[in-house]
């Protein structure tokens, strides 16, 4: 069955939206007379997105598209990549204007941004500090998403399709626009607690402002050459660590948290997953740091609980450099960017839900072929919304994303060998990170970094961010819809 539809207001609104967005490093400017010279750099993208935003407003509301879809599914993945795509480009345009990067350059610097991820290739220590903010703020609003702003604001027929189509599965609220207002106000909330706890630890204002929007968002970009390892502080290790785990924790969870429904969240499969891999990564990485690189025993266990819980909520920051690394703390890095943070949160990988269900799943095969065919058990899950069975849907659509992502994982690692020339290892812990929009680095990714392995890492982003099947559905849909249209 096909259906009318006109997308255009949805387009028009997100364009709207982002020009907005774009513009907001601004502010900073009277704090930073010196970086003046840069207004224009943002001033021009922001008119332009939202004059373009406003035209397409108006011709979408006098004009209703007689274009037939297929599906909701394809109207909401054309669109949400339509998003993605114009706030890159609008996201990357203050970097080209200004000189700061290359048109390739600028492209991954948004892209890293938008998707949270982290990996860079500009020289923070030489960046002005409008840029600096631009690039957290679009780790911040990359982490709640394009879609999920505009909810707040405004709710149409197709919210709920362009909701889900974003990778926000759970609604916390009965009515949408609630639930992104709840999301938003938690997200806010965690802020300025952040900015403070940072402040109080010893970190300037505008440095904290930036590393909270971003460990949040579990984006990583850092003020700092050296990110929050820098700073050599056991107390802002420890508020950062706070932070990575609140932004990889899943919004519903949080919900949870803010009303105080302790019992609840203990009983949530996904919280007591986290906890327990944390209690298994941390002592092996400890042990191989303390052992390969003569750490002290304190000294291994505090980089491990840093490094390990920055990769596994996807953040990326990072306390010292990895080239030194043993290859065996080195692997759980990479199986925990792998493993990724909470589903429905601001987190990147394969997701722990997702891990979870698979161990789950191979838990019960095994235990079918040792108990007697009469006994069958019904494997379930604990969500924030309570008890969930295991069914053969849910085990499908598990097995198929799973294996999509490392396959994926496989061929992007293979292409970083050729493109970057560098070993497996490397290319796997880079890829990783990219994929599963950690922002870590072994050392490939720099401002030296050649244009094809930037755009191998840019697909690898994208691909992390919006879940692999709605890039792979919007791509099929546009050419669909332009098979028909022709």
């Amino acid at each position: 069955m096909t259906r009318k539809f006109s997308n255009r207001s949805n387009y028009g609104k997100l364009m709207l939206l982002i020009g907005l967005l774009v513009a907001v490093p601004l502010v900073i400017v009277p704090f930073y007379p010196q970086d003046a010279v840069h207004v224009v750099s943002f001033i021009w993208p922001s008119l332009f997105s939202i004059l373009a935003g406003s035209i397409v407003c108006l011709v979408g509301k006098k004009e209703a598209s007689t274009f037939q879809w297929r599906s909701s599914m394809e109207r909401s993945s054309i669109t949400v990549l339509f998003a993605w795509a114009w706030g890159v480009l609008v996201g990357a345009m203050p970097f080209i204007l200004s000189g700061q990067l290359t048109f390739v350059q600028a492209l991954f610097e948004s892209v890293s941004g938008w998707t949270t991820t982290g990996l860079s290739v500009m020289d923070v220590s030489a960046t002005p500090h409008i840029f600096l903010f631009h690039r957290s703020f679009m780790q911040f609003c990359g982490g709640l998403g394009f879609v999920m702003m505009i909810v707040m604001l405004v709710q149409d027929k197709q919210s709920m399709n362009l909701y889900n189509a974003e990778g926000h599965p759970d609604k916390l609220m009965p009515n949408l626009k609630k639930t992104a207002r709840t999301i938003c106000l938690m997200y806010n909330g965690f802020l300025f607690a952040g900015i403070l706890a940072y402040v109080i630890a010893g970190m300037s204002l505008f440095d904290a402002v930036n590393h909270t929007m971003c460990a949040l968002s579990t984006g990583g970009f850092s003020t700092r050459l050296n990110s929050i390892g820098e700073y050599k502080s056991f107390s802002i290790d420890i508020i950062t660590v706070i932070l990575m785990l609140i932004g990889t924790t899943n919004f519903a969870v949080l919900a949870l948290l803010t009303k105080r429904k302790w019992r609840q969240v203990i009983r949530v499969s996904e919280v007591k997953f986290m906890f327990l891999l944390l209690l298994a990564f941390v002592p092996i990485t400890a042990f191989s740091l303390i052992s390969g690189l003569n750490m002290g025993i304190a000294e291994g266990f505090r980089r491990s609980l840093f490094d390990v819980s920055s990769a596994l909520s996807t953040t990326g920051y990072s306390s010292m450099s990895y080239t030194s690394w043993p290859p065996l703390a080195i692997g759980m890095l990479i199986l925990t960017m792998l493993i990724g943070g909470g589903i429905g949160s601001t987190a990147g990988g394969i997701k722990m839900s997702r891990i979870y269900i698979m161990v789950r799943i191979t838990l019960q095969n095994i235990r079918k072929r040792l108990l007697p065919p009469r006994n069958v058990e019904a494997a379930y899950y604990f969500r924030a919304q309570g008890k969930t069975k295991i069914d053969s849907t849910l085990a499908m659509d598990t097995t198929g994303f799973v294996s999509s992502y490392l396959c994926l994982f496989i061929i992007g690692t293979l292409l970083l060998t050729i493109t970057a020339g560098c070993s497996l290892t490397e290319a796997m812990f880079e890829f990783a990170s990219a994929l599963g929009t950690v922002g870590l680095s072994i050392g490939i990714t720099s401002p030296d970094t050649g244009s094809a392995t930037l755009v191998v890492e840019m697909i690898g982003m994208i691909l992390g961010r919006l879940e692999i099947f709605i890039v792979f559905i919007g791509a099929y849909s546009i050419c669909s819809a332009l098979k028909r249209k022709l």
